[in-house]
């Protein structure tokens, strides 16, 4: 058994190995359903019944779609350029915390929800571009600098809203002040879906899809993550490459916090309570859309239906919400292990012995 390069696997062999990937991460998690003392079958008709088949659990989809498109989309476009973002929950997170400056401290306008958008592209695009510079200033590597960068936005939102930011009125917990009606986005009736950021989502995975494969950045971008060495020699600027990507990757997690606030909660909450974990899911539904922000169109909803299944196991089976981090980890763990099937060929040939020569010397 050996493995044959392959110089330019076809999408079909794509699709084909990416999808048994995921039916191997389904065939595991089943597994683990067992050993919780759960049929897998009765968990995963469990799992649809309550989120695509219940208009509940179909909006609970939509919600939960909302960040993993965006920040997905972005992160399609970093790991093509080869800038590996870890840091989305942060950059989400930062994005949430200048929404929320907005919100509070300016006054209320009819350009206060644009301002609120544009304030949270800025601060997340600002923190994915720290990172970019710690990269090319002293060759940081940006997946450790991303990943610790989560940590300091992560405790400097426990610090605003335990400190300088906390509610007037809130005794014993840790929230903001609830933002005015003009600085909230509107939702589908009976549901907490804020459809603006659903629409500016899906139109940014689109446009993302055109500049990745009708512009010239589109095709800088696509020679630096394939050959760095190659565009270096080309003449093309790596760095200004890495750093419009860190914006666009960090800009679209800083939206999605936005959304968050603006749509959902109304206030900065603990960080916990504003992100389930979006910035770390996204990371598969940019795998799962191999470089084409377009797919994320696909992949999205699809981790989106594994994140809300997480809360119908949880109430009608009894299961820890936590086994969605199972679901996510498989799932991430399986995509990476296919990756060597998909760049090569396994080649099975039976052993041949050598043929001595005959005859006395």
């Amino acid at each position: 058994m050996r493995f044959t390069p392959l110089l330019n696997p076809s999408r079909w062999r794509t699709l084909q190995v990416s999808s048994l990937a995921v039916i191997v991460a389904l065939l595991i998690v089943g597994i683990v359903f067992a050993l919780s003392g759960v049929n897998p079958l009765t968990a995963y008709w469990e799992m649809l019944r309550g989120t695509l088949l219940d208009s509940r659990g179909l909006a609970e989809v939509a919600r939960r779609m909302i960040p993993l498109l965006l920040i997905g989309a972005g992160l399609t476009l970093a790991f093509r350029a080869q800038f590996f973002n870890i840091g989305a929950e942060g950059q989400l997170l930062f994005g949430a915390m200048a929404a929320g400056a907005v919100a509070l401290f300016l006054p209320i306008t009819p350009l206060t929800l644009p301002l609120m958008f544009a304030a949270g592209a800025l601060a997340g695009g600002g923190l994915a571009l720290l990172a970019a510079w710690l990269r090319q200033r002293f060759a940081v590597n940006e997946i450790l600098s991303t990943l610790m960068l989560n940590y300091g936005a992560f405790y400097l939102m426990l610090y605003l809203i335990g400190g300088p930011w906390k509610g007037k009125n809130v005794r014993g917990f840790m929230y903001s002040d609830e933002f005015a009606a003009g600085a909230q986005l509107p939702m589908i009736p009976n549901t907490l879906v804020h459809y603006p950021t659903l629409v500016l989502a899906i139109l940014l995975a689109i446009a993302l899809q055109i500049l990745l494969t009708r512009t010239t950045l589109g095709f800088e971008l696509r020679v630096v993550g394939e050959n760095s060495s190659a565009a270096k020699y080309a003449g093309l600027k790596t760095s200004s490459i890495v750093t419009i990507m860190a914006l666009i990757t960090g800009g679209l997690a800083g939206l999605a916090g936005v959304g968050e606030v603006a749509g959902i909660h109304h206030r900065l909450l603990e960080p916990g309570q504003i992100s389930l974990g979006y910035g770390f899911t996204a990371v598969i539904v940019a795998w799962l859309a191999r470089g084409n922000p377009g797919l994320t169109l696909l992949t999205a909803p699809l981790m989106a239906v594994i994140l809300a299944g997480g809360d119908v196991l949880k109430i009608s089976l009894n299961l820890p919400f936590r086994i969605v981090d199972v679901f996510s980890g498989v799932m991430l763990l399986c995509l990476i292990a296919s990756e060597i099937f998909i760049t090569n060929k396994l080649v099975w040939s039976r052993a041949v012995k050598p043929t001595g020569s005959g005859g006395a010397s």
